[in-house]
């Protein structure tokens, strides 16, 4: 028999036995999943962009389906219609899902706020924010180059003077934006919490006031004013305890530089 032939066979030979080995694998190691997991994932929006407190809508799907402490309510880019499709697969009743919007947490646009150079670089926040914390003199304010706006999804975000603005009516609170502001000034917040502190800077107020006119001066007129005693000044900058806060808005109507702000402001 020649060793052509002898080849063939043994190759025939271990090729048979390899296919019967993982036959008999596939049957023994067989894991059975959940037709639900590719259900759930197929109505998500997909951005994955970790809101729910997951690693994806795959990683979201297959929690609501292996932990029943995870609530169906935490996807907030789907929205109403995405909790009413999960709550229908699950069997189980929709409940109510918080509406929520990014919230950029400065209002020193390019009238209010001084530059301290000229920047002819690439017209980015992350390559501005490079050379010397970008060219604006409040090295905690918007950078006024748009990274946030090119990643909206839903065209929420616009520059205004050179300065984010984002529109609630139109944010899903994806989150997506916050991954690409170098100086973190977005957050996503409920339409629940009655005000916010639009300001970042945490340097003294006779240097904050020297770079923008609209940023915290520390000044505690509003812990002073505030009736329930939500407000406090950590490190030269108000905060809220929102626990505390019952949304009179005393704060707003008394803050010198108008950095404290009512709701969620659809002013794209």
């Amino acid at each position: 028999m020649s060793i052509v032939i002898i080849s063939v066979i043994s190759v025939t030979v271990m090729g048979v036995i390899c296919a019967i080995v993982l036959s008999v694998a596939s049957k023994l190691m067989f894991v059975k999943v959940d037709e639900r997991v590719a259900l759930l994932q197929e109505i998500m929006p997909g951005v994955n962009c970790g809101v729910c407190g997951y690693p994806g809508c795959a990683g979201y799907a297959k929690a609501l389906l292996t932990d029943s402490r995870v609530k169906p309510n935490l996807c907030t880019p789907g929205g109403s219609s995405v909790l009413a499709k999960i709550s229908d697969i699950l069997g189980i009743e929709a409940g109510y899902i918080d509406k929520k919007s990014a919230i950029v947490h400065c209002m020193g646009d390019n009238v209010v706020q001084h530059k301290k150079m000229e920047y002819k670089g690439i017209q980015s926040c992350e390559a501005a924010n490079q050379l010397y914390g970008g060219d604006t003199a409040c090295a905690f304010g918007c950078l006024g180059y748009g990274d946030c706006k090119k990643v909206c999804p839903t065209n929420a975000i616009c520059m205004e003077h050179s300065l984010a603005r984002i529109n609630a009516n139109l944010c899903t609170g994806c989150a997506l934006c916050l991954k690409v502001c170098p100086n973190n000034l977005i957050s996503i917040e409920s339409f629940s919490k009655p005000v916010f502190i639009l300001c970042m800077n945490t340097e003294k107020g006779a240097a904050t006031r020297k770079k923008c006119t609209h940023g915290c001066i520390a000044c505690t007129k509003c812990v002073k004013e505030c009736p329930k005693n939500a407000m406090s000044i950590v490190d030269n900058l108000a905060r809220i305890d929102y626990e505390k806060c019952d949304g009179c808005e005393r704060c707003v109507e008394v803050c010198v530089t108008k950095c404290i702000h009512a709701e969620h402001i659809p002013n794209a």
